[in-house]
């Protein structure tokens, strides 16, 4: 009995994490258009997001945006978190790298608009891809360097002694030690930006709106059977490609461990 009172506030937690997300998928299967009535099964709101053309090219913007992110933050964070812990390590180059990071999006988003503005650059896919870079990169350097502190060097030392370059001590070594939390980066960094609202709702077009943008111009005059089935596909999408980062990790590490020596 004095268990179930321990562990009583870790199921309140997550059930007041977990109930929403619940009742959203519940309710993108209700045949009526009342959220608050459920008047029988139905799959009819599925083939209909798919009709909608408003909502295919929010989600065909935001996905283009999320894997150019992707990209651009894997290459630019994993090099970034190398310079900071091996080449040049400094408190002050930390607290700028993190700083996209902890900063509030609203500022962050006025900065970049401001900048855009400045320099003349037209909005849209392009400028929110390179605005989700900002934070995207300071994520994966964060992941990385975790990862970067707990490897040994002996490895890279010894690759070194034996001849090889540090291109290919960096690609043989370096890179597949990485590996699992280059995927966790890539993986941080989509998701983010996959459902980031404040960013890109100050620096996209309103022409070329993100997802996001469009579910909020939606949800403002009430929330519809259509925007539940989005939001069920993209929880089945997000927990799909945890799962494939898990195995992948899992994968990459038992192929390492099982290696000659």
């Amino acid at each position: 009995m004095r268990g179930a009172f321990r562990t009583l506030p870790l199921w309140v937690l997550y059930v007041f994490l977990y109930l929403p997300i619940v009742v959203v998928v519940i309710m993108s299967f209700n045949a009526s258009k009342n959220p608050f009535v459920w008047s029988g099964f139905s799959l009819k709101w599925y083939p209909e997001l798919l009709q909608d053309s408003e909502i295919m090219a929010g989600l065909r913007t935001t996905l283009i945006v999320a894997v150019g992110c992707t990209v651009i933050s894997v290459i630019l964070g994993t090099l970034l978190a190398i310079a900071l812990e091996r080449v040049l390590p400094s408190r002050a180059l930390d607290a700028a790298s993190t700083a996209p990071a902890v900063m509030p999006d609203i500022v962050l988003a006025i900065g970049l608009l401001a900048f855009y503005t400045m320099v003349s650059f037209s909005l849209g896919a392009v400028s929110v891809m390179l605005a989700h870079s900002v934070f995207g990169i300071a994520f994966v350097a964060a992941v990385v360097r975790v990862r970067l502190a707990g490897m040994d060097n002996s490895l890279e030392e010894a690759s070194r002694d034996l001849g090889a370059s540090a291109a290919r001590t960096f690609r043989k070594v370096t890179l597949p030690g990485l590996r699992p939390a280059i995927i966790a980066g890539a993986l941080l960094a989509f998701t983010l930006s996959l459902d980031e609202f404040t960013v890109a709702f100050f620096t996209s077009s309103p022409s070329d709106p993100t997802l996001p943008v469009v579910i909020y111009s939606r949800v403002r005059f009430g929330v519809t059977p259509q925007i539940n089935a989005l939001a069920t596909i993209l929880l089945l999408v997000s927990f799909i490609a945890v799962i494939l980062a898990q195995r992948t990790s899992r994968l990459s590490d038992t192929l390492k461990g099982g290696e000659p020596a």
